[in-house]
């Protein structure tokens, strides 16, 4: 069974997708671009403030190649 996903702001993403071995290759203003060395690669946004949807943070984990159980385990 699939854990509900938490409101997480876009700071704690990157912080939980570098755990899973994602390092920041670029920021354009407030997007934030992440690589992992295989090759998988993902934007977040990152507002002041603000959460992120379920339904982006759905995405972002879908373009991660991650699924919400690996996720919650990099979370920490």
């Amino acid at each position: 069974m699939s854990a509900r996903m938490p409101i997480l702001k876009g700071s704690e993403v990157v912080r939980a997708l570098e755990r899973a071995g994602f390092h920041v290759v670029r920021q354009r203003g407030s997007h934030v671009r992440l690589k992992h060395p295989d090759g998988r690669a993902v934007t977040v946004p990152v507002h002041a403030g603000e959460d992120l949807d379920r339904g982006l943070l759905k995405k972002i984990l879908q373009d991660a190649k991650l699924s919400t159980e690996e996720f919650l385990e990099h979370l920490g």
